[in-house]
């Protein structure tokens, strides 16, 4: 029996962690990406090299399971839009990034009248997928789900996997999941920081993130990883605090105003994000000038530093 054969686009750290575990559950894995450190990293994890996209597809076994690893958007589309064309009726297309949920049922639509499979799967579990396994979450027809069931089941971890409903169901529920995310992101940053700010206790920001991970009901995998961020870096003098978004947060807090939904908390989180790109904002600037201008209140003048607290009349 020949080793079944698994294409990836796109080996990034994700691309290439999810090619690796493939390749220790006895799959065989070929591959393409553009860029060199990439292909050279898969290399070493075992990944054969596909110089092009149709050497690719010569070298897996039909029918073929093209898995796309590649970022939303103009990337993903730019994966897809080949396939359709040189893939042929019964091979997958299994799309594992963000791709927003009505770009991924409009892709299934593309490639159903072709006769191929596409399954959205939305993945998390980051870098650490690779040993303990991914959180897959699987859209699209059911009978493709089936028929690929057993390489999406060496890829999660322990019941980490589940068919979630029709094309697109996967990359939408991956789309509320990374909303949450937000949400959970700055609570535990809005806690951190009154901690932070209690210079009396002295406290030990890591070994509190170390307790609360011990029966507490705010445990979770961030507050593991705050424990580790924490203890290296107590004062996070390191870090720059721009927090970038990909996308998600957005797409969710759309999905919510257009379904009359209230969803306050994740989009106060993202404002948060914005505001966090911002280094002296106009707005600010304003509300200051304005209370001065009304009420005579302190204006702190650029001279005197962001450090600096204005008193408050």
């Amino acid at each position: 029996m020949t080793t079944p054969t698994i294409g990836f686009i796109g080996l990034g750290k994700m691309g290439r962690g999810m090619a690796g575990r493939l390749i220790r559950a006895g799959y065989a894995v070929s591959g393409c990406d553009p860029d060199p450190a990439g292909r050279r990293e898969a290399r070493k994890a075992g990944v054969t090299i596909a110089p092009t996209l149709s050497a690719l597809l010569k070298a897996l076994p039909r029918p073929r399971i093209v898995w796309i690893m590649v970022p939303a958007g103009s990337a993903a589309e730019s994966a897809t839009i080949p396939l359709a064309a040189l893939l042929r009726p019964g091979d997958t297309v299994i799309d594992g990034g963000n791709s927003y949920y009505r770009d991924s049922i409009a892709r299934h639509r593309l490639l159903k009248r072709r006769g191929i499979a596409f399954l959205d799967v939305g993945t998390s579990g980051g870098p650490r997928g690779e040993k303990e396994g991914y959180c897959l979450m699987a859209g699209g027809e059911e009978k493709a789900f089936v028929r690929v069931e057993p390489v999406l089941k060496a890829l999660a971890a322990r019941e980490g996997l589940a068919w979630v409903g029709p094309p697109g169901s996967g990359h939408f529920v991956k789309m509320i999941h990374n909303g949450i995310e937000y949400g959970m992101l700055e609570a535990y940053a809005e806690g951190f920081e009154i901690l932070a700010a209690a210079k009396e206790f002295r406290l030990d920001l890591g070994e509190i993130a170390r307790l609360w991970n011990r029966g507490s009901v705010v445990r979770s995998w961030l507050l593991e990883l705050a424990a580790g961020v924490l203890a290296k870096d107590p004062g996070l003098n390191r870090v720059c605090g721009y927090v970038e978004d990909s996308g998600e947060g957005r797409w969710t807090i759309a999905e919510a105003v257009a379904r009359d939904i209230p969803a306050p908390i994740i989009t106060l989180a993202l404002l948060q994000r914005l505001r966090s790109r911002q280094d002296d904002p106009f707005a600010a600037r304003l509300i200051a000038a304005l209370r001065n201008a009304f009420g005579g209140h302190k204006v702190r003048q650029k001279s005197e530093g962001r450090s600096q607290k204005s008193k408050v009349k």
